[in-house]
């Protein structure tokens, strides 16, 4: 069974950024598209980023030029480099393996002043 582990979530002031990691076990991660979601108080959980098993990249539109994902599957890592944090980009941030429909337990990003 496949285990997700984000980690880099916590407090940041607006325009400030944040690196998130996902730390996958099994040895499907290679094969797997890779995506990270959130979820903010009160909202539907929404995609952030998604990179496929050959690297082509995919944003929402609200992350789309300040978020960066990227993956390396020698350490079955997957990152999302967030940049000009905003207030609305508060949310549990979550790991997803397409493959397995597996998801992490989520990392909370709090962006405020």
């Amino acid at each position: 069974q496949v285990q997700l582990v984000e980690s880099g979530g916590g407090l940041v002031y607006p325009g400030g950024s944040l690196r998130l990691s996902c730390a996958a076990s099994g040895s499907s991660f290679s094969t797997s598209a890779m995506g990270w979601y959130r979820q903010a108080p009160g909202k539907e959980r929404e995609l952030v980023a998604r990179i496929s098993r050959r690297d082509a990249t995919a944003y929402g539109a609200s992350v789309k030029g300040r978020f960066t994902i990227s993956r390396d599957n020698r350490k079955n890592m997957v990152y999302l480099e967030m940049n000009s944090l905003k207030p609305e980009d508060t949310a549990v941030y979550y790991c997803y393996q397409e493959a397995l429909d597996a998801w992490g337990q989520g990392t909370l990003v709090t962006v405020s002043s």
